[in-house]
């Protein structure tokens, strides 16, 4: 069994022991009780550099000057905008600006989760065995919730969904690139998804 590390003393212990002492009485006045161990000297505290910001006056019951609420994560087209180019730069402006050709649409509208990843697998293998390259997956914009609690929540399941369904799972092999649909196409309530030729 290993014996536990006693600390040393702080100066403010050691010196009410130092007044105990005084007034204590030794039942052995021969043996001599050895002195508390002076504290060895630790690095000097490092201060920040700088001052933390102070806080802006306020009255209890005001209302915050911010009216944007907390941005937990980066937008969905943000994160679909950083992901690598995986096809040909030219036909992905041309996607992006809803020039190319769309070879198939599904409309997930109205599904829930369970119904509508089986239909998507379906649709998506589907596509690539037929040989087409571009289609359409419609998810829908999401029924806004209004903001009646204080954790916000994530508006359009299927809209978050789809994309991480897109890239696992049987898909991945199939789907090249993933991106927002053109406004003629249902702009962020849509995604293109780019597939990969067949070998």
């Amino acid at each position: 069994m290993s014996r536990r590390k006693t600390r040393g003393l702080r100066p403010e212990e050691r010196e009410l022991w130092q007044k105990v002492a005084r007034t204590a009485a030794p039942l052995h006045p021969e043996r001599r009780a050895p002195a508390p161990e002076e504290p060895k000297a630790g690095p000097p505290m490092q201060h920040s550099a700088s001052p933390p910001e102070p806080v802006r006056p306020f009255r209890v019951g005001e209302t915050a000057s911010s009216t944007s609420g907390p941005d937990l994560a980066p937008r969905l087209s943000e994160q679909l905008s950083r992901d690598a180019l995986q096809m040909d730069r030219k036909a992905f402006t041309r996607m992006k600006r809803g020039k190319l050709g769309v070879e198939g649409r599904l409309d997930l509208h109205g599904m829930t989760l369970a119904q509508a990843h089986p239909r998507l697998n379906e649709f998506i293998l589907s596509a690539h065995a037929q040989g087409k390259r571009l289609v359409l997956v419609i998810t829908g914009k999401g029924k806004s919730k209004g903001n009646d609690g204080p954790i916000p929540e994530r508006r359009g399941l299927l809209k978050h969904q789809v994309p991480q369904w897109l890239r696992s799972g049987p898909l991945r092999a199939a789907v090249l690139q993933i991106s927002e649909a053109h406004q003629s196409h249902g702009g962020s309530g849509a995604y293109y998804v780019y597939l990969r030729r067949r070998r």
